[in-house]
């Protein structure tokens, strides 16, 4: 998502709770470029968090995992790890995307509620169908879905990170913000929610509410999946984000949740990948 929270200091309560883990997070970092087109006119709301130049609070780290075997290898359609245009691509702190400065061809605006504007209001076309999907039926279940946050281009990533580095330090930036290159959003497969309601937009209680609620048990059926969840971050290299969520294919998505798998590093048998070489 790339932008700051808000209540810094209520977030200090909250980690010291136990609930404040979601703000380290692969989308922190500052509002999304609008270099871009976005499109078709789509209904639109505002989430604009503010901004903090405090320190990160740290956290204890998770234990780290045991690479296993790959549960994906048992299913009938295998898809490439490392082509950008496939939808079981991985993308975390080990695994940069290559070209580092990828680009999807196929970028457009989904036709569903959105607070973006510009290139972050894009996905690539694969995604932005299942989204209008899962979008759909989440209304005809009476939760409102928002898109906040969707394609980054390299050179957006580049600016934000840069700018972390400048304000905070780049040990500290890379907490908060992924490096050019290294994240998911400039994939085309992956987006930021939020709740029509407004209530929690990149913060931690965002799990309560009822968008995040509703995808956690119905996103599996459109493809996508949680990509960061709370207590894995030493295999992911972010903190819980249950606002971004990627598309990997109903059949991968569906897999991981009969499974129990959390991760996709787990289901496709990678190491963990908590910090960068």
């Amino acid at each position: 998502m790339n932008v700051h929270l808000t209540g810094r200091r209520q977030f200090s309560f909250l980690l010291a709770t136990g609930l404040g883990l979601g703000v380290l997070s692969a989308c922190t970092g500052g509002p999304p470029s609008s270099s871009a087109s976005a499109g078709p006119p789509v209904p639109s709301r505002t989430v604009v968090p503010s901004p903090s130049t405090e320190p990160t609070p740290e956290v204890p780290p998770a234990a780290t995992p045991t690479p296993s075997a790959a549960p994906a290898a048992g299913l009938p359609v295998q898809h490439s790890i490392a082509d950008p245009e496939s939808p079981w691509l991985v993308v975390n702190k080990s695994r940069p995307l290559a070209p580092a400065d990828f680009r999807p061809a196929d970028l457009r605006a989904p036709l569903i509620s959105t607070a973006a504007t510009g290139e972050a209001a894009l996905l690539n076309s694969t995604t932005a169908q299942a989204a209008e999907a899962m979008f759909a039926a989440a209304a005809a279940d009476g939760v409102g879905l928002v898109l906040a946050s969707g394609f980054r281009s390299f050179e957006t990533q580049r600016a934000t990170y840069e700018g972390f580095v400048s304000s905070r330090g780049q040990a500290d930036a890379d907490t908060a913000s992924a490096r050019p290159g290294y994240s998911e959003h400039q994939t085309g497969w992956s987006f930021d929610l939020a709740d029509d309601g407004g209530a929690c937009s990149f913060q931690p209680c965002f799990a309560d509410q009822p968008a995040a609620i509703w995808v956690a048990g119905n996103a599996a059926r459109y493809g996508f999946i949680v990509r960061y969840p709370l207590m894995f971050h030493a295999i992911t290299g972010y903190f819980y984000e249950p606002w971004h969520v990627r598309f990997v294919g109903s059949e991968a998505a569906t897999a991981m949740r009969d499974g129990g798998i959390a991760t996709l590093e787990e289901f496709l048998g990678l190491d963990a990948a908590p910090g960068y070489p």
